[in-house]
Formats: structure tokens, sequence, C-alpha cells
């Protein structure tokens, strides 16, 4: 390889031939070269990323940038510490690609500590798993002065380690939040206004970010809710605060004219607030696919939405359409009616689905056909008419 190299070298592109006068700058030049790559602390780190660590070249590339070291004693301390706790090795190259700094950091101080401090709280493996290559930036996080605290604080409020556990693993940022300024001013708001522990509980373990939020902006919210007729004593009242708080302004605004775009009005749009308050975190494209399914494919009247809003947050894909179809093919055979009592066969669970409205007629193994595949409507009616 060195031969062929100066070879190549002792000839320019326009065929003239290197003198001996240079040819020692070619060889030192050739020697550094071939060296490069041993030599270089970034090479070596690059290197290390990629074939140790299982980064592809690009995530490797951005994590060098944030570290750089010249052997592998340091980080294969750190890799050696996550899988006797038993993380694998995919797992461990996740982590790295999120946070690459974990490997410069000390093991017996700050990986196990911080993994021991959760298994001896309740966390089993899977947990641990869960939460630090979630959100591997915990390492970075310190254990007397914000974890241990916090994750207290978290186990007094929703009176159970396990549920403390099961709230981390949803959102482990929650543990680099300060929870005396974030969070609670907003729990004495709603203790203030009467809301029972067992929904501020609720909202807790559904929607931690709702209630850690700017406590102006929160109380403003609360008052809203209240003034829209909602019972603090009700789950519904703290249903409705996730609801706002996870929406700015404008973009609730935008939500509410695609509704009247429908025919709905303000007074509609409340109506199924209070109802369902989650539809009005549905996505502008879902709001018009499902309501123009259900309107202009299946006929329905938008009024019959606006009585049920719970139809607006099911899946098209695995449960409208498809049960669509056999609603189609139903219709067309005269065994059901298009009035209001039809939403019940969106909204009742696949089991009784299945037995009420297929097993139970002659045409079963047309509807599971038709069900199974997920054919569209216009199919559905298609099959209808040549069954006649």
């Amino acid at each position: 390889m060195f031969q062929f190299l100066c070879k190549t070298l002792l000839h320019s592109r326009n065929g003239s031939t290197v003198t001996p006068h240079n040819l020692s700058m070619v060889v030192s030049f050739s020697v550094r070269y071939l060296s490069c790559d041993s030599d270089n602390p970034h090479s070596f780190t690059l290197s290390y990323l990629t074939k140790t660590c299982g980064l592809s070249p690009k995530s490797a590339l951005l994590a060098s940038k944030t570290l750089q070291f010249e052997s592998s004693a340091q980080p294969d301390s750190v890799v050696s510490s996550l899988e006797n706790f038993g993380f694998s090795k995919i797992q461990i190259s996740e982590m790295i690609r999120k946070f690459p700094k974990m490997l410069c950091c000390h093991p017996e101080k700050t990986i196990s500590p911080k993994l021991e401090f959760f298994r001896s709280r309740g966390a089993s493996t899977p947990d641990l798993v869960t939460i630090f290559t979630t959100y591997p930036w915990i390492f970075n996080i310190s254990l007397e002065n914000k974890l241990v605290g916090n994750f207290s604080c978290f186990v007094d409020l929703l009176q159970s380690e396990y549920k403390a556990i099961e709230l981390i693993k949803r959102n482990a940022r929650v543990l680099n939040t300060s929870l005396e300024v974030a969070l609670m001013p907003n729990i004495n708001t709603l203790r203030e206004n009467g809301v029972p522990t067992s929904s501020i509980l609720l909202l807790i373990h559904a929607d931690w970010v709702s209630i850690a939020t700017n406590p102006d902006k929160f109380g403003k919210i609360l008052e809203e809710v209240k003034e829209m007729g909602f019972n603090p004593l009700k789950s519904q009242f703290v249903l409705a605060i996730i609801a706002l708080t996870g929406l700015s302004k404008s973009k609730r605004d935008e939500k509410v004219a695609i509704y009247k775009r429908w025919g709905w009005s303000d007074e509609d749009i409340i109506t199924a607030f209070k109802k369902y308050p989650t539809f009005l975190s549905i996505s502008e494209d879902k709001i018009m696919s499902v309501m123009d399914f259900y309107v202009n494919k299946l006929g329905l009247h938008y009024l019959v939405i606006v009585n049920c809003p719970p139809l607006l947050g099911y899946s098209l894909k695995k449960r409208l359409v498809p049960r669509g179809a056999v609603i189609e093919f139903l219709l067309s055979k005269g065994l059901v009616k298009l009035n209001s009592s039809i939403t019940s066969l969106f909204t009742c669970s696949e089991r009784r689905f299945m037995e009420k409205y297929v097993n139970c007629h002659e045409e079963a193994p047309r509807l599971i056909q038709l069900y199974n595949h997920k054919l569209n409507l216009s199919d559905a009616r298609k099959c209808g008419e040549d069954e006649e």
C-alpha cells in the first residue's frame, strides 16, 4: 500500500515526474496520511462510537463534537456499568445517541448511584430501561439536590412509589422540573377551588405538563373552565384544564373555525367540549377527515357528532372505515336505520360490535370480509347492491 501510494504520488496529473529534490516531502506526506487514523483522538472517538457503540456515521459525527477520548477505558467502564444493570447494547447505543456526554460520566459516582436509587424505590429492570433510554439526561441531574426531592414529592402526591415510577416512565422530564416553582402553586390553586385530591392525582397522572405550567396562565385557564360551567368536584373539570393548557389561543381559534365550517355554532362547541374536552386537542387534518366521513360519506347530520363528540377521537383506519363498510352493507339491506342511535355501532366494544352487527346476520361471511379487508364505503355500497 505504501509503495503504491508513493508510486502514484511520484507522478502529477500532467504526467510530469516528481524530482528527488522533493521526494522526501512526498514520503513525509504519505506517512502522515497513513498514520492519521491511529494518532487522531477525534478519529478514535468516531471509530469507537460506530464500531463499539453502534452509532451511525452521522450520529457518531454529531456526538464527537461534544466529546473526545484517546482510549476506550472511560467509555468502556460506562458501557459495562449499564450492562450490569440489564441494559442491552441496542439500548445503550440509543442512550449514547441522545446524550453522548454520558460516556464521560463516572460509573461509580454518577451512573450506578442513580440507577440504584430508583431500584431501591421499586423500579424493575424494565422500568429502569424505559426511564433512562427515554431520558438519559437524568445522569446529568444531581441525585441529592433534585432527583431524590422530586421523586419524594411525586410519591407524596400520588401516595404510591409505584405510581410515581409509572408517571416518570411516561415522562421522565418531570425529574428535571423545579416542582416548588412550577407545580405546587398550581396544586394549591386547585385545592383552593375545591378540586378533590382524586382529581388532582388524575391530572398529574394523565398529563403532569398541564399542571406544571405558568401559575398565572394556569389560574386563568382554571377560571375559564369554571365560567363554562364545569363542576370542580367532577373529573371533567381537570380534563378540561388539560385540553386548554395544551392549546395556545390562536390554535384554539383555528380548531373552532374548522368546526364552524361544518356548521357548528359556539353553543355546539361548548356543548361538545363539556362532554368530551379532548375534542379540541384533535388535529385539524383529523377533524376534517372524520367529519367528512360522518357527514359526506355516511350521511349523518353534524349534530349527531355534537351530541356524541367521542366519535371524533376514533381512528379512521382501525375503526371508522371498517365499521363504516359494515354499516353501509346493513343500510342497503334495511337491517339498520340512519339515525342518532347508529353511533352505538362506532362506540361499542369490538366484541359487542361483532356479536350484534356482524355474526348475528345470515350475511356474516360477507360482513366479515368487508370488515377484515377494511373496504371503503363505495366498495361496501357496491357489494350491498350486488347482493340484491
